[in-house]
């Protein structure tokens, strides 16, 4: 069952393997672990994504660092990672890898986040890879069937086919979700995907014969059988998302002056996972909303170079101002495939009267959380 669903999740991804795992922390240590992160290497990454991103990066050894996203995206910033290795970096001529001028760690992975269901610009990102030789691993666990038109190959490519390797999560609350925990890498390379396998099962490629000290992060056959069946419907549920996000925006159109809308790049068909609103009194709206039922969520509200958890990276308020405006003014409206347009049309509507600053009415008691999934990579 787990075979059956490895081979139909990566033709889903368009990528050659796919390695079924616990979870999507798992996914992406065992990648980065697999790719050949070290001990005391950097990735850079973003802070605007949940913890398990940074998570996977130090439980592989490495240490994690950072650069701004994009200002309508939320996604990593091609310009401050270009702006990261100028600045920030410098290179040792005998071996040809970059190192972090401060730390002197060898800097030797980006790990771009598909936040909320919209690739990051992988062309910008891979290309600085390429010049600099960097391993691209990415972070899909928001991003299942979310597609990216490479101008440079002239094609869509699909979220998990484009990085060396790429790391997905099924928790429930996904846009394809299991019925618990459950993971999955993939990889256009043979070599890296046997290696997650060993990873994934103790290190072993055949019972009891050990060849590294791995894990115990498989796939539950029964969560991939869960899986395949869900498999099968996910790409009409990504086309609801997509028609209810464009009527989210035909029905907000009017308050487009106090409400920034989420942008969908024209390089990318996005999956919606979430659908981010920003506003500026974002508090005050979310309490609104929750006193009329609608369930809201802020995705994430402390960005990571402020959690107390990475203190001794020593970043401080200021280093990272996108990420952190966002942070205080973003909100997920409810985003599901089953939300019908009578309830989409009361959310809006509870959302125009608080803008309004009206008195709200009794809400609409069945409308369900933005997403099941506090995190994304959980």
């Amino acid at each position: 069952m787990v075979e059956e669903f490895e081979c139909e999740f990566a033709e889903f991804c368009e990528a050659e393997h796919c390695v079924g795992v616990s979870n999507g922390t798992d996914a992406l240590r065992f990648a980065l672990i697999a790719a050949g992160i070290q001990p005391g290497d950097t990735v850079v990454t973003v802070p605007n994504t949940f913890i398990a991103t940074t998570e996977a990066i130090s439980q592989a050894g490495a240490r994690p660092d950072f650069v701004d996203v994009e200002e309508r995206t939320y996604n990593m910033d091609a310009r401050k990672l270009h702006e990261y290795i100028e600045t920030q970096c410098c290179l040792d001529r005998e071996t040809g890898k970059l190192s972090n001028r401060k730390t002197g760690s060898r800097v030797i992975g980006v790990v771009p986040v598909h936040l909320y269901g919209q690739m990051a610009d992988m062309d910008r990102i891979l290309g600085l890879a390429e010049r600099h030789n960097l391993l691209v691993i990415e972070d899909a666990c928001q991003a299942h069937g979310a597609a990216y038109y490479s101008r440079k190959e002239g094609r869509w490519k699909k979220a998990g086919s484009m990085g060396v390797a790429a790391a997905f999560s099924f928790y429930p609350g996904k846009n394809l979700g299991a019925c618990g925990e459950a993971g999955a890498v993939t990889t256009n390379d043979a070599k890296l995907a046997g290696k997650v396998r060993m990873l994934r099962d103790h290190g072993q490629a055949q019972k009891y014969c050990h060849q590294i000290e791995g894990y115990n992060g498989r796939l539950d056959a029964i969560q991939a059988g869960i899986l395949r069946a869900k498999l099968k419907h996910l790409a009409a549920w990504n086309q609801k998302r997509r028609t209810l996000a464009r009527r989210y925006g035909e029905l907000l159109r009017s308050q487009i002056e106090r409400i920034i809308l989420p942008y969908e790049s024209p390089l990318n068909k996005a999956v919606y996972h979430l659908y981010v609103i920003r506003v500026k009194n974002r508090d005050q709206l979310q309490t609104h909303l929750a006193q009329a039922n609608i369930t809201t969520q802020v995705h994430y509200p402390t960005p990571l170079h402020l959690q107390a958890a990475y203190a001794t990276l020593g970043h401080k308020i200021g280093d990272f101002p996108v990420t952190e405006r966002a942070a205080s003014e973003i909100l997920s409206l409810p985003m599901y495939p089953q939300l019908e347009h009578g309830q989409q049309q009361g959310i809006v509507q509870e959302v125009i009267n608080a803008l309004a600053g009206e008195t709200f009415g009794s809400g609409n008691s069945n409308l369900e959380p933005a997403t099941a999934s506090e995190g994304h990579a959980d």
